[in-house]
């Protein structure tokens, strides 16, 4: 057997509850871990790695250099994913990293990475941690696996036939989305079948609103991310939102960054369109769906806080987040996705008869 790294008691415990109760490796299955050399990423993949061989399984073990939101991943890196492993897992500093064939020629006109094609076809299993560390990765993982997947279960069949979400907060946020006929995913730690994948930490359940039908105002006070992390909120950031993009974006320094995120992503496309990296048509698509409204998340991890890392503060049992940027269902394509969150939500699923249900009360679930 290859020689383990070493790795501390509780980092090791949670690598072992990701890989046997998450991912549920099995004897001969191929595992690829992605990483960087950062410190934090670089023991957790070690970790996941020795669970791996414990479960009887063959990992790799993959380091690139760190990638943003809006850079490539490697070649290699692309290459090993197109090899198509049983499973895939992703612990990185910042992002996986685009792929760079495929943004430019998607698979099926849909799939701008082969990692989300291969996922999406259920022919691997998978799950990515961007920007986790080791604290979080430790304390966090290790939870009540049973009683999230209740809670996400309970909420996809409220979910099951509306036609749109109300969600309101004592922030001011007061919004209104057409969901109807979207999909309603659920990241709750059941990894097992390929098909499946999602965030560890994991903790939500999701949608991605129609596109070009939310209407209202959404006034961040949690947490947001921008081009240079996430920001823990101090004055609170408020969008406006017409026929499903942001359209005004007041308040206080954060907003300033988010609004220099969102300006960066509409000013790209057409310099990657002249390098060849995008064709003019998808080039204004990106311009476009940069202020979209791409996700609305109902976080459902009892053991996650709110820390300045996107990662861990959307799963916080008692919050919602919307996303700014692309979306899940491969309609709305854009540079970003960017998660903020709205604390303590009030969130009334709306049924095509015109009956409605409150699934979460000033943060609390409703059974």
């Amino acid at each position: 057997m290859p020689t383990l790294f070493k790795a501390r008691e509780k980092m090791q415990k949670a690598a072992d509850v990701a890989i046997k109760e998450v991912l549920k490796v099995k004897p001969e299955e191929k595992v690829l871990i992605i990483t960087n050399p950062d410190r934090d990423v670089k023991l957790i993949s070690e970790a996941l790695y020795n669970s791996t061989l414990s479960a009887g399984g063959k990992p790799t073990l993959m380091y690139q250099a760190m990638k943003t939101q809006m850079e490539f991943a490697e070649d290699s890196v692309v290459r090993a994913i197109e090899s198509n492993p049983d499973v895939t897992i992703s612990v990185s500093k910042e992002k996986l990293g685009k792929d760079k064939w495929r943004m430019k020629d998607p698979i099926d006109k849909k799939y701008e990475h082969v990692f989300n094609y291969l996922l999406g076809e259920k022919k691997m299993r998978s799950f990515w941690s961007p920007s986790i560390t080791a604290k979080m990765f430790e304390e966090t993982i290790p939870l009540d696996y049973a009683q999230m997947q209740a809670d996400a279960k309970a909420l996809q069949q409220a979910f099951a036939n509306a036609v749109s979400v109300h969600v309101g907060a004592p922030s001011g946020t007061d919004i209104t989305m057409n969901i109807k006929g979207r999909a309603i995913e659920a990241d709750d730690g059941d990894f097992s079948e390929a098909g499946k994948g999602g965030n560890l930490p994991a903790g939500e359940v999701f949608m991605g609103p129609v596109v070009g039908a939310s209407n209202g105002v959404i006034v961040y006070d949690g947490s947001i991310s921008a081009a240079k992390g996430e920001i823990i909120i101090k004055t609170p950031i408020k969008c406006t939102v017409k026929d499903g993009f942001v359209s005004e974006i007041t308040g206080g320094r954060e907003s300033k960054k988010l609004l220099k995120t969102i300006t960066d992503a509409e000013t790209k496309p057409p310099e990657m369109a002249k390098e060849g990296k995008l064709t003019e048509e998808q080039a204004k698509q990106y311009v476009r769906n940069a202020r979209n409204i791409g996700e609305l998340g109902i976080g459902l991890n009892r053991l996650a806080k709110i820390v300045g890392n996107m990662l861990e503060d959307e799963k916080v049992y008692g919050t919602c987040h919307f996303a700014i940027g692309s979306n899940y269902e491969h309609d709305a394509p854009a540079l970003i996705h960017l998660d903020g969150l709205v604390k303590k939500p009030t969130i009334t699923v709306i049924y095509e008869d015109g009956s409605s249900k409150v699934v979460m009360r000033d943060g609390e679930l409703v059974k």
